[in-house]
């Protein structure tokens, strides 16, 4: 090979490096310059979530009306789940549960038989909502999350005062089939949760997503809401995360002090 090809390759391979080394740095610096914004959408998205499924609107509001209505109607804290006492020193902003809840030192390892929502570990400390108007409370907004068929979802169940009715329910991450487990989405199906009840006369949780469509002479409607058409394994996972952040692993003893207490 001759020298005049040598250095034609040789040049050609440098060109190629100082492209990608080009690329790469500007891929990187975008990363770095659109995080704060990502975290902001991402905040922006769950604040305007928080709001609609507590049925205070949202969906309908710009950007700065959903920042300025969540400040002015909704609390945040950080409490205990297992005491339900709130814990002033973590600030329900900077606060990250799901991290939280991969560290062994500030959650828990759940058993099989535990595990219904399978989340693998439960953190000890967790951010609740409230929808207040004038200092009283409206309604009690918890965060949920379990897996369905492809994915894990992330979302909210909203409960008035007192602690059984439910106000709404939503996702607002998710990885499900679009047009079948997707469709925990669809404004119909979440319009069949309002005035549900949750739990019996003895407070346990009997909340349950059946297949077909509820009669609603038949007993226990009021507990019951139709499954998702075409998506059996999605609705039972949402079945299942519920019945775990209601029970005596998630929100159960939180919600029996409360009832002790008043609201």
């Amino acid at each position: 090979m001759s020298n005049t090809k040598k250095e034609s390759i040789v040049r050609t391979l440098l060109v190629a490096l100082a492209v990608s080394l080009v690329a790469s740095i500007f891929v990187a610096g975008s990363a770095i310059y659109l995080k704060p914004v990502q975290r902001e959408n991402s905040l922006l998205d769950k604040q305007r979530s928080i709001l609609s499924i507590a049925g205070a609107g949202g969906s309908e509001l710009s950007s700065r009306e959903v920042q300025e209505l969540f400040a002015s109607r909704i609390r945040a804290k950080v409490i205990d789940i297992t005491t339900g006492e709130e814990q002033p020193n973590l600030d329900p902003v900077s606060y990250d549960p799901l991290k939280a809840a991969r560290d062994p030192k500030t959650s828990i390892e759940l058993s099989r038989e535990e595990d219904i929502a399978s989340i693998k570990r439960r953190e000890q400390y967790v951010t609740i909502y409230q929808l207040e108007n004038q200092g009283r409370i409206e309604a009690l907004i918890l965060p949920i999350r379990g897996y369905g068929l492809w994915s894990t979802l992330y979302g909210f169940l909203a409960i008035k005062p007192d602690l059984n009715t439910v106000v709404g329910l939503g996702f607002y991450q998710h990885g499900e089939t679009p047009g079948l487990g997707g469709e925990v989405d669809n404004p119909r199906w979440k319009a069949l949760w309002p005035g549900k009840t949750l739990f019996d006369e003895a407070g346990r949780p009997v909340i349950e997503i059946i297949k077909g469509n509820v009669n609603p002479s038949n007993p226990g409607a009021e507990h019951q809401v139709d499954a998702l058409s075409g998506a059996t394994l999605t609705s039972r996972g949402v079945n299942r995360l519920l019945l775990f952040w209601l029970g005596d692993r998630g929100f159960g003893p939180y919600l029996a002090k409360l009832r002790q207490q008043g609201v």
